[in-house]
């Protein structure tokens, strides 16, 4: 992942734009503190794009730790293995995933999902109680779609398990304008406002998987994805 990491920060596209600030997860866990955002994970179409975006998108890496992420393993698995990966959704918007919700979970989960409230919401902001958990196939996808606002408040937060991909923001009236974020594994992703509103979100195919022109392969990935109560 490292190396990886290493080579798309290395390459450059004319094309492409990439946001100035960082704040690596390594420098905040040496200090104590947590993982921060890593800017150079966000491209855009514009720096006008990125600006705009600049406090609504993040990505941050390391956010969780092997031992976390298997502590979440070994709670999902059980269930997840009685399920089989299904090629149609309600809306569409999925393919080749198995997906379930949780409201229990044991104290190192808890403890993380307790870290990713903490960065991701408001003080007091009402959260829609069951996590979201979704287990896409190696060959699954994620359309482009923006969440139901019946359902889902202005922020959604995800962490990323077992795999590093690509998620893709497209404005929804203007396809022009776009953001592409690499979110490695082990990362929290968090979408506010205009980027969970505006701009419709998707998970690309392994074989469009590419950031900067560097393919990221992609392997089997769980989402575990908390979301706030509509305002």
């Amino acid at each position: 992942m490292k190396q990886l990491l290493a080579v798309v920060k290395g390459l450059h596209k004319p094309a492409v734009y990439t946001s100035p600030r960082r704040c690596l997860s390594s420098c905040a866990r040496s200090s104590g503190l947590l993982p921060g955002r890593d800017a150079t994970l966000v491209v855009g179409s514009s720096r006008e794009v990125l600006h705009r975006l600049d406090s609504q998108v993040e990505v941050r890496t390391g956010f969780i730790t092997e031992e976390e992420e298997g502590a979440f393993l070994r709670e999902l698995e059980p269930g997840l293995k009685k399920k089989r990966y299904e090629f149609d959704h309600w809306d569409d918007a999925i393919h080749g995933y198995r997906e379930t919700e949780r409201v229990r979970w044991g104290a190192v989960c808890e403890e993380v999902l307790t870290r990713v409230r903490s960065a991701a919401f408001a003080e007091g902001s009402p959260l829609l109680g069951p996590v979201h958990i979704l287990d896409l196939d190696k060959t699954g996808y994620i359309k482009p779609h923006i969440d139901s606002v019946k359902f889902c408040g202005n922020t959604i937060a995800g962490l990323s398990l077992l795999s590093d991909s690509i998620m893709r923001l497209v404005k929804e009236d203007a396809a022009s304008e776009w953001l592409d974020l690499l979110l490695p594994r082990h990362s929290l992703y968090i979408l506010r406002n205009q980027a969970r509103y505006n701009f419709t979100h998707e998970i690309l195919k392994d074989e469009e998987s590419v950031f900067k022109g560097q393919k990221v392969p992609r392997q089997r990935r769980i989402s575990v994805i908390c979301r706030n109560l509509p305002g």
